[in-house]
């Protein structure tokens, strides 16, 4: 079955939400409507529809003027087993002590490593991406160092990967939110698969707003892959949360991003112990100034 894609670029957050839920409304109907902020520092959101049939040219140029958004680009997708694909594509990544793979290679697990068994169908935070790289090296790094972690959270989890990496090392329970309750589902489903059943705990939050996170607080780690503009207002609630001498891994920010981030940290008293630059992206290592 043949898959359309409808995509098309919006100067800011809200216009972006409104043009995504007009979509909605379009026949044909979409199987499926995004609406995402481009990584490339430009400030701009790309809205996008997934459809069975061919989209309606007409609707998508009206939608387009209402909301001042680019004209849709409109392309068919070739037939392909995705999951097949990435499997093929994406080899095991070993990221310090850890080693980040699909069950399709587990054979390839080598002795003396942790393994993270995250499915080929979840590609994002498999540890390919610089972000999810960096965030495990930077783990390892603490850990190598003498740091033990008893009290962490990873904010805006994803896949789980780093909230699993944290309790593959250290005995205490650790905390994986995020804000799409589909990530959490995915979280603990890798949760069950790496038998790590009541040692991650996987709730839906934005940001530290749940009863199971307020009652862990303070934290002495917690991890935060997302973007610059989330990670900029996620910094007060950082400060609020992260006791004393705690550390913040923080990455989703583009090199040229990292140094306004570490502004805004350190203006709540969480000032930069290490950064690394992987291709595109840079992971922060931060740190509450001690009591």
């Amino acid at each position: 079955m043949p898959t359309f894609t409808a995509l098309t670029t919006v100067a800011d957050q809200s216009s972006a939400e409104g043009l995504g839920a007009a979509m909605e409304s379009l026949v044909p109907e979409p199987t499926g409507v995004g609406v995402f902020e481009l990584e490339d520092g430009s400030g701009l959101w790309e809205v996008g529809g997934y459809f069975v049939d061919p989209p309606d040219d007409s609707a998508l140029m009206l939608l387009a003027a209402a909301f001042d958004a680019k004209p849709f680009s409109v392309s068919e997708l070739p037939e392909k087993d995705w999951v097949a694909h990435v499997r093929r594509e994406l080899s095991p990544v070993a990221a310090g002590r850890f080693f980040v793979y699909g069950s399709h290679d587990a054979d390839k697990v080598p002795d003396g490593v942790e393994p993270l068994l995250i499915e080929a169908a979840m590609a994002f935070g498999t540890g390919h991406h610089g972000t999810t790289l960096g965030c495990l090296r930077a783990l390892d790094r603490l850990a190598q160092a003498g740091f033990a972690g008893r009290r962490v959270a990873d904010i805006g989890c994803g896949t789980a990967v780093l909230a699993m990496a944290a309790a593959r090392i250290w005995p205490d329970t650790v905390l994986a939110s995020d804000i799409d309750a589909v990530a959490v589902e995915v979280a603990a489903t890798n949760v069950a698969a790496n038998g790590l059943e009541g040692r991650v705990v996987c709730v839906e939050a934005e940001g530290f707003d749940a009863p199971e996170l307020a009652r862990a607080a303070p934290f002495d780690l917690v991890f935060a892959n997302i973007l610059k503009a989330p990670l900029i207002a996620l910094a007060p609630d950082m400060a609020a949360n992260l006791q004393p001498g705690g550390y913040a891994i923080l990455s989703g920010i583009l090199n040229d991003q990292a140094d306004e981030v570490i502004a805004v940290y350190a203006a709540h008293g969480i000032n930069l112990e290490h950064r690394e630059q992987i291709v595109d992206w840079t992971t922060l290592t931060l740190r509450k100034t001690p009591a």
